[in-house]
């Protein structure tokens, strides 16, 4: 069995969510969800994440899983919230340990916060095969953007995270902490010996002028056409290209809020004695 699949995309950050099903009245996951953000008034919204829900429940489906491919610096997950609405595990790689140790330091969290990825319902380890229904599914780590990416396998069909773009685009950014471009390299050698007509489905789409968003294509694609990582282009080349690039990129507009929100599966931060919850802004520190 072949799964199904229902995109959707947020143009405010560029994200693609995804419903992964094995038949209407069966089984799901969901995959990359989104919390709607204001940074101007700090306002979170679960319009985004409510697309998500009616779908789901047209199709009489019952979730199993709420997959992340990482902790996400560009969108607020939306994983707690559906999990209220829903039902299903929580999961995530397991090396979002290491990526809530150095931000446990950086937003210097509170004592009750434990950087053991118990945050979290399940923690996946690369190979770790699971069901969805009828359908198996496997993780894959894809390291390299962060230590905790994971892409998620379904039948034909991979679910990249930020590992790849589409292939005009190229591949994520490798700059923050734990990243690494020589690891990236790798990962995405790791998805590109798949069978060629492996669909491929992304975690963003930033369309350069004149195209409209899209957010699949196929291995042989990638090995085709990817502006970075295509077939031909040595490690050694893809990391100076990455590292100058990287260089000359600013910080994504929602990583604080974003990354204290994503290492916490989606939860907000504990209420302080006033009963609000508040994100921190660490000053001179990124």
């Amino acid at each position: 069995m072949q799964p199904q699949i229902e995109a959707f995309f947020d143009d405010a950050t560029g994200t693609v969510s995804y419903v992964v099903f094995d038949q209407p009245g069966g089984h799901c996951a969901v995959v990359d969800s989104v919390l709607d953000y204001d940074p101007k008034s700090g306002r979170t919204r679960p319009q985004s994440a409510d697309r998500i829900v009616a779908f789901v429940q047209r199709q009489a489906l019952t979730v199993q899983w709420i997959l992340e491919t990482h902790a996400h610096a560009d969108h607020l997950s939306a994983a707690h919230y559906l999990r209220g609405k829903l039902g299903g595990k929580i999961a995530i790689g397991a090396s979002i340990t290491q990526v809530q140790k150095v931000f446990n330091k950086v937003f210097h969290l509170e004592p009750g916060f434990h950087p053991d990825g118990s945050q979290f319902d399940h923690l996946l380890h690369d190979n770790d095969v699971f069901d969805i229904g009828q359908l198996k599914a496997r993780a894959l780590a894809v390291p390299g953007h962060t230590p905790a990416c994971m892409a998620y396998q379904v039948g034909d069909a991979v679910f990249v995270g930020d590992t790849l773009f589409m292939p005009d685009v190229g591949t994520a950014r490798c700059d923050f902490p734990g990243g690494s471009a020589h690891t990236l390299y790798q990962s995405v050698r790791r998805l590109l010996a798949l069978p060629p007509e492996t669909r491929l489905f992304m975690c963003h789409d930033y369309p350069p002028d004149g195209r409209t968003p899209t957010w699949m294509c196929t291995v042989a694609d990638q090995r085709e056409r990817n502006i970075h990582v295509r077939d031909g282009v040595s490690e050694e080349a893809f990391v100076e290209l990455r590292t100058r690039r990287d260089a000359g990129l600013d910080m994504p507009v929602l990583i604080l809020p974003a990354v204290q929100v994503n290492i916490r599966a989606g939860a907000m931060p504990p209420p302080e004695d006033n009963g609000v919850r508040y994100l921190k802004v660490p000053l001179n520190t990124l």
